[in-house]
Order: structure tokens, then sequence, then C-alpha cells
């Protein structure tokens, strides 16, 4: 197979960097048996009828993305570690950058004040307990709800690779790449088609009849 046959131009400006605002205004393509329809999510109540299901996933972003040192004697590298799984109570599986810096054994200091390793309150450690390419294993030095406070407060939002390689990451990130239904933690990446719904459609969507479910499905960086 020929596969740069499947290769088409995509101009950079068409490629949003943002969510669209109100996020019910994204665009949404409604299949029918015979023809096709360019409408907006807002308009999703008029295809629903009583009685029917909205299976929403309630899974809420963490700030997977961790910036760091590597501390090995005087030379010291600069590491960016995205959590992918959790693997214990003090264990991550992550992506790092750049994994040919790290060994077994290496300690990496992330937080804001890793560079000048004065103060330990702001920075978190992990050991690398083995690492595969650019994938290694953590082992953090707290763990539980504790090292779950320090990832809420360190880390920043995995953006797409498509956006972060574009802009840096900011506050409004961390509301942007949240769903309305976000209550359980533990995704690495937002559930994106949850992401344009607002508390006004649910509003109408319940008022067509239809029920909403919610389910939890941490999406992980496969996605």
């Amino acid at each position: 197979m020929r596969v740069d046959l499947f290769d088409f131009d995509l101009p950079q400006e068409r490629i949003a960097l943002r969510p669209a605002e109100p996020r019910d205004s994204a665009r949404m393509l409604v299949v029918r048996p015979d023809a096709l329809e360019d409408r907006y999510v807002r308009d999703l109540p008029q295809f629903l009828r009583p009685g029917d299901v909205l299976v929403v996933n309630d899974t809420r972003v963490i700030p997977a993305r961790l910036n760091g040192i590597r501390v090995r004697g005087e030379n010291v590298a600069r590491i960016e570690a995205t959590l992918i799984k959790r693997e214990g109570s003090n264990l991550w599986r992550a992506l790092a950058k750049p994994g040919k810096r790290l060994a077994a054994g290496d300690r990496i200091r992330f937080g804001e004040a890793s560079e000048s390793m004065a103060c330990l309150l702001a920075a978190l450690d992990a050991d690398v307990v083995e690492r595969n390419e650019g994938e290694v294993l953590l082992a953090f030095h707290i763990d539980g709800a504790a090292l779950d406070e320090a990832i809420e407060r360190l880390g920043h939002m995995p953006l797409p690779p498509y956006i972060a390689a574009r802009r840096a990451d900011d506050d409004k990130d961390s509301r942007d790449y949240q769903t309305i239904f976000a209550r359980e933690a533990g995704a690495v990446a937002a559930p994106t088609a949850g992401l344009h719904f607002t508390e006004d459609l649910l509003g109408a969507i319940e008022a067509r009849g239809a029920r909403i479910h919610r389910v939890t499905l941490h999406v992980g960086a496969g996605t």
C-alpha cells in the first residue's frame, strides 16, 4: 500500500489551538442514510427523543506533565515527564523527554524550584526504577493523597502534541481541557467529545426527555 496516497494539505491556520467558545458552538456532522448535514453541537437536542440515553464520561484530567531536572552528582539535565499510567501508590509510568538522559537509579526533582534545589516544599522527587526507550517507571518519594496533591500543585495540563508544539500551556488550559462532567481524577488526556457540552445544553437535552448516565473511563496517552 502506498501510504503517501493518504497525504493531504492541512494549513496551519486551520488547526484550532483553543476550544470553541461557547463550547457548544463547535461543529457537528449529522449522518443520515441519504445525506450529510453540517450543524452545531447546540442543535443536538433536536435529534433526541424521550427515553434516549446520553452516556457521559466523568473522568477528570490530571496535570500530568511535570518539569524537572535529573540529579546525578554535579551533572544535571532538564527532564519533562508525562505521567501515563499509575502502577502503585507511589509508582507512575511516564513518557520522559529526553529519555536517553535517564538511567535506572537516577533521581529527578520536579517543580518550579527544581533548578535551585532550594525549596523542597516546592519540589517533588522521584527515582527512575526502569527505563525502556522513552518510557520510564518512576518511584516518587511520597505516595497516596500526598502525591496526588503534589502533582496537582506542580503539574501542567498535558496538551495534545500538535498544540504543545505551537504554544505554551497556561492557566486557561486547566479549565478548557476539563469537561463539565469531570469528577473522578485519573485521565492523562481529555475525553474530547465531552468538551463540547455546556450546562444549558444539558438542560435542553433533559427537557427533551433524554436521560444522562455517567461512567468513569480514564483516558490514557494512547488516545
